[in-house]
């Protein structure tokens, strides 16, 4: 299986030169996922030829950024003739981004077509927009925001009012690298280009829709960011909730950025909490000592650089309702937790059960699911046939297809819409704001101890109180 977006054979790169300033480049953000996907992206062919520009509180000379840069693009095998003359010209310069001089030397190192890409956390974010808004911006400046995109619904509008002030709103890339997955993208052709599935998409046939990120990494010297997040707003109030709007959109009529975020607005503006409940309907927890695949894992709360107090969780869980046509009355269940047991990187369609089977048939108890998988990419549907043995026993068995990678990372298909200037796969400002709404509840009630924050061993299957069931296989 192929994914809807175009291969690179098609692509042209653009002749123009461009110039990607990032802010915040001695992160571990830019290091670990940014300059890996760009790296696959110019070894592609198919990106314009690019300035690099990094900057950063971190006193470094461009030769230490030139390391950086290479190393990173080692990751990914990025080390053709392309990559080298990109590596040799980049530059680096100490900066505080918060700072309308600062800001000023900065620009005034770039050429062409502008990307700024802020790798910075929400609220240092803000301020260095802030000061772009009197440093001014050349024409056409394109800004690329990794999430979350504030820390709240009344922040993320803030946010948003201000970066309008820069930039029209079509030049405003929020990232969410999930839509650059080719499995999720995929979900688009599955759904409204197969017969087989789209009519049988709704209330009528389908009993609950799962959408699970469970990992068995722990916290991997990430508290710097994470533990002033956590997994709900990591996880869930972003990426999973990009992958509820694409599951449960109705078509567009074509797949033009416009149409295709109205659709996933129209969505999200119809979700909220099952029953307005959070105490009944989400669960909040966070790891103990364990052991993960043979390595020992120490209590989160006693990882390096955690603040035990601040009670933030490993695994969110929460389940909504999406108040439309199609889907009233199904419950999304939404789940993301780390040091896990094994790997479970999923979205399943539970169909309901036959209204009826013919009397003598045995072992049916096993619902129809259809699975699309994240990681590995791979699409599956467990249905019940007939066993080898007495043929009217029934067993679920798993038809199942790889989607196949993409032709780029994540991050390589969102640097490459940007430089293309096509936002279909950035986050829009008033859907940035409708996923805070929607989870704004739930952290309102953690906050207030309405919801235990409770603990599961490293290397577990979670709380035993957990909203989501196993999945058979």
């Amino acid at each position: 299986m192929t994914t809807v977006i175009p291969s690179a054979p098609d692509r042209e790169p653009s002749a123009a030169r461009q110039t990607l300033l990032i802010l915040g480049a001695s992160g571990d953000l830019t290091a670990r996922l940014l300059l890996p996907g760009l790296g696959r992206l110019v070894a592609s062919g198919t990106a314009p030829e690019i300035t690099l520009i990094g900057s950063g509180r971190d006193d470094w000379d461009d030769g230490q950024w030139q390391r950086r840069v290479t190393d990173s693009f080692a990751t990914v095998g990025a080390d053709g003739p392309r990559e080298a003359a990109l590596i040799r010209e980049a530059r680096y310069l100490s900066a505080d981004v918060t700072r309308e001089d600062d800001l000023r030397r900065l620009l005034a190192l770039c050429q062409g077509q502008l990307v700024i890409f802020f790798a910075l956390p929400p609220m240092v974010t803000a301020r260095s927009a802030a000061a772009l808004c009197r440093a001014g911006l050349p024409p056409g400046t394109r800004l690329m925001l990794e999430k979350p995109f504030g820390t709240d619904s009344i922040s993320a509008r803030s946010l948003n009012d201000l970066l309008t002030e820069l930039v029209p709103e079509e030049q405003v890339h929020r990232i969410d690298h999930f839509l650059g997955k080719s499995t999720v993208l995929n979900i688009l052709g599955l759904r409204f280009a197969n017969r087989i599935f789209e009519p049988v998409l709704n209330a009528s046939h389908v009993a609950c829709v799962d959408i699970v990120f469970d990992e068995t990494l722990g916290l991997e010297a990430r508290a710097g960011y994470y533990d002033g997040a956590g997994a709900m707003v990591d996880m869930v109030q972003s990426h999973l909730l990009q992958v509820l709007a694409l599951l449960a959109m109705d078509a567009p009529p074509t797949l033009t950025a416009r149409e295709l975020r109205d659709r996933k607005a129209q969505v999200l503006r119809a979700t909220r909490l099952w029953d307005d409940d959070p105490a009944a309907w989400s669960r909040r927890a966070r790891y103990a000592a364990g052991e993960v695949a043979g390595r020992r894992l120490p209590a989160y709360a006693q990882e390096p650089g955690v603040d035990p107090a601040r009670g933030t969780e490993t695994l969110a869980e929460v389940v909504l309702a999406v108040d439309t046509w199609r889907w009233a009355g199904v419950p999304f269940r939404l789940r993301s937790g780390k040091a896990m047991a094994a790997t479970r990187k999923e979205a399943i369609v539970t169909f309901r059960q036959p209204a009826r089977v013919p009397d003598g048939l045995v072992g049916y108890e096993h619902p129809d699911r259809l699975r699309i998988g994240f990681g590995p990419d791979r699409l599956g549907l467990d249905v019940n046939i007939n066993g080898p043995g007495n043929p009217f026993e029934l067993e679920q068995v798993r038809l199942a297809a790889d989607f196949g990678p993409g032709d780029l990372p994540p991050y390589g298909e969102v640097l490459r819409a940007v430089f293309e200037g096509d936002p279909t796969l950035s986050v829009r400002g008033d859907i940035a704001e409708e996923c805070w709404r929607i989870v704004e509840p739930v952290l309102g009630a953690w906050r207030a101890d309405e919801v235990p924050l409770t603990e599961y061993p490293a290397g577990s299957r979670g709380p035993a109180d957990s909203l989501i069931g196993p999945v058979p296989g």
